[in-house]
């Protein structure tokens, strides 16, 4: 599983960048305001998702990995595959297509291409309980709790999104806490909310 790609920006498009990673030209698909953010020349660290077909590998990057998380959660709605999923996340950032599934706003995401009435009724009806309300507004921590920040934050934010209480997530992260050791700041965020997942998978 490809979590991340890190190296020096080789060349910048509307909808791609190509990475030099090792002498290697890695081609990664990404959203324009993206695309836009990056220098050629200079060095860059993009989360990654890689998407296997059986006639092709596709890699697509993002600008944070709040951005990946909410990618792969689209794509568990039926008709939502990786190119329309990247399109959501060019229109609208990952809190505006949970602030639009939440309060059932149709119109805002019929501004994507390709998302119909009936398409945008079928996401919030297939994701209104998985992407979960705004970070900006989830419930603040009750008296005695500590706020997770880092890659906390982040895990502990996607499990509320995918339905688990606080105390479930507080529990996961305590179990995989132990697989960040030192790299706190190189943090796996997705494979780290996938090990979180499989805890609260087990019976």
């Amino acid at each position: 599983m490809i979590a991340f790609v890190r190296g020096r920006v080789a060349a910048a498009g509307p909808g791609e960048v190509v990475l030099d990673v090792g002498g290697i030209g890695l081609t990664l698909q990404c959203t324009p305001s993206t695309a836009a953010s990056l220098r050629v020349g200079d060095e860059a660290r993009l989360p990654a998702c890689l998407v296997v077909r059986e006639d092709s590998l596709t890699l697509y990057g993002f600008a944070d990995d709040d951005q990946r998380i909410v990618f792969e959660l689209l794509q568990t709605a039926s008709g939502i595959g990786p190119r329309l999923a990247q399109a959501m996340l060019a229109v609208h950032p990952p809190d505006d297509l949970r602030r639009a599934v939440a309060t059932e706003d149709l119109v805002a995401l019929m501004r994507v291409p390709g998302v119909g009435k009936k398409s945008a009724q079928r996401i919030v009806i297939e994701l209104k309980d998985k992407l979960g309300p705004p970070v900006a507004i989830r419930t603040a921590p009750h008296a005695g709790e500590s706020a997770p920040d880092g890659w906390r934050g982040q895990v502990h934010a996607a499990l509320l999104g995918l339905g688990w209480s606080g105390r479930e997530a507080d529990a996961a992260l305590e179990q995989v806490t132990p697989l960040v050791g030192d790299g706190v700041d190189g943090a796996d965020v997705p494979g780290l909310l996938k090990a979180a997942l499989r805890t609260l998978a087990r019976p």
